[in-house]
């Protein structure tokens, strides 16, 4: 019998493109939030100020103080949305102090919301065509209206930055895969060791038969999109931890270096950090420290990254978060689907509008790095409740492959993107067996 002859790994040119969310040369001098904001407004001003002309070529662009009731004209600055039902740090204090527990909503939205907006002048209430649902404080826009009597500001029209210039796709003619995968929770009681196994024998090539282990030998790239561990929270509530609880707090990172360990001893693998993970809390998240992981570290194909990923395979750019901005945009404001979500921080051309506000980020003096410089070719977002997948198209022929990557721990779900047309496509482990 002839001895089948060993498939070889498609490979593909990487670069890792994270730098600009790296925290190294930062320091940090009690400076507060505004800086950012002053930022993102100089930035996003200045791209909407040279699209207004083919917009509204006839009115003029004033300031919040310049305004004139009953005049026809444009401003721009950064939305404020007034909120009822939004937390406050009050609300945690009273919390502690109350024997009732307060209900955490699911969604902060409430029909007496209203937005406001505000540039170095001033700030005016808005009223008019400009729907609160759909909005979130931190976006910047150009509107048009003029002032009422009342003091408030009409709205007729909202100009959005719209989606970034994209760099063209160089046309490939093989297959060659990425596969992503989130919230592995590796630890957690939801966590399937067999249904994660399946997972890696399939992409490492131990399982199916000849054309299945031909697919996976085009599997070119893993991403792990955050939330790879769970740790009890009575682990990390800031007490003292007891000895002999310390090795259980590593445990769930020994299994998970074991399991990553078999998957970059055959290609390469990207792991984010998410809210759940042992790295800092706001945004962007640091890559995962490399001690954590003893045995994949030690393989060159294995590559720590921040949280948001910014990275180029093939010509192709992917960008992609562990979900924490689309969750904080599902709080604040509302959508037919979290793809929307996504395709709104594209259109505003800011990865996170809700941080510092909602969103915990650093304190930047100098710099917003959450900013959308240029149109990814494929935007991911982990953590979700269910996959979701569309093709969006920009009025300059942009295409952007829009991911929703569901939680793996609870759906068994990981989702496998084709570099040569950008199709995407679900690898789904089941590990229940009917009676």
């Amino acid at each position: 019998m002839p001895v089948p002859m060993p498939m070889e790994r498609k490979q593909a040119s990487y670069s890792n493109l994270d730098e600009r969310y790296g925290i190294q040369g930062e320091k940090y001098q009690g400076q507060q939030y505004s800086h950012i904001y002053f930022t993102r407004l100089h930035h996003m001003r200045n791209l909407l100020h040279a699209l207004v002309p083919s917009w509204k070529p006839q009115l003029p662009v004033t300031t919040v103080l310049g305004l004139e009731e009953g005049k026809d004209c444009i401003i721009v600055g950064t939305l404020y949305k007034h909120m009822k039902l939004k937390p406050s740090i009050l609300d945690e204090y009273s919390k502690e102090r109350s024997a009732i527990p307060l209900v955490k909503p699911h969604n902060f939205m409430h029909p007496d919301d209203h937005l406001v907006l505000e540039d170095e002048s001033g700030r005016v209430t808005l009223a008019g065509a400009i729907p609160p649902a759909a909005f979130v404080t931190g976006v910047v826009v150009a509107l048009h209206g003029k002032e009422t009597s009342a003091g408030n500001f009409l709205v007729e029209d909202v100009l959005e930055a719209g989606l970034p210039p994209q760099t063209a796709l160089s046309s490939a003619d093989e297959d060659k895969y990425v596969v992503f995968v989130s919230g592995l929770s590796v630890g957690s009681g939801t966590f399937n060791p067999l249904q994660f196994q399946l997972l890696i024998d399939h992409i490492t090539g131990h399982l199916g038969d000849e054309n299945e282990q031909t697919i996976a030998s085009n599997i070119v790239r893993v991403v792990v999109a955050g939330n790879s561990v769970h740790i009890a929270p009575r682990f990390v509530n800031g007490q003292t931890v007891a000895s002999k609880d310390q090795s259980r707090i590593a445990e769930p990172i020994k299994e998970l270096d074991i399991m990553l360990t078999q998957l970059v001893a055959s290609l390469p693998v990207d792991v984010m950090p998410g809210c759940q993970d042992p790295a800092n809390f706001s945004l962007p998240q640091q890559p995962l420290h490399r001690c954590l992981f003893s045995g994949a570290s030690t393989y060159n194909t294995f590559s720590s990254c921040s949280n948001p990923h910014q990275f180029e395979l093939d010509s192709v750019q992917f960008l992609g978060t562990s979900g924490q901005n689309i969750d904080d945009l599902y709080k604040y404001s509302d959508a037919k689907d979290k793809l929307e979500f996504m395709e709104r921080t594209l259109r505003w051309r800011h990865l996170a509008p809700t941080a510092p506000n909602s969103l915990g980020c650093y304190p930047y003096t100098d710099k917003d790095p959450f900013l959308i410089e240029s149109c990814p070719h494929v935007y991911f977002v982990g953590n979700q409740d269910k996959y979701e997948t569309r093709l969006l198209e920009g009025p300059e022929k942009q295409k952007v492959r829009l991911i929703c990557i569901p939680r793996f721990s609870e759906s068994g779900v990981a989702v496998m993107l084709n570099l040569r047309n950008l199709e995407c496509s679900t690898l789904s482990f089941s590990t229940s067996f009917d009676a």
